[in-house]
């Protein structure tokens, strides 16, 4: 598991190098994807990115897939708890 003191997402490892990011709803990411996401976490907590840093989420960003815009928005609207596995149906 992946976390930061700067901010409450998370990201957990579902096996070999494949990590889900609590603030990518639905997305499978690799090891250094999910350090990208954490990264991009990280910076925008608490904080609106200065000029300079909006640069640097582009290029983190474009690594998602997403837009700087498109990564803060998310990070500051998705709240998925991934703390523990989700039961799996069936499985009491």
């Amino acid at each position: 598991m992946m976390t930061s003191d700067l901010t409450q997402h998370i990201a957990r490892c579902v096996g070999g190098d494949r990590w889900v990011v609590s603030w990518l709803p639905g997305r499978t990411l690799s090891g250094q994807q999910a350090v990208t996401a954490m990264t991009i976490a990280s910076t925008v907590a608490d904080r609106t990115p200065s000029d300079s840093e909006w640069a640097v989420l582009d290029g983190l960003a474009l690594g998602l897939g997403l837009t700087a815009r498109e990564a803060v928005h998310m990070v500051r609207t998705e709240k998925h708890d991934l703390r523990r596995p989700r039961p799996r149906p069936g499985l009491d």
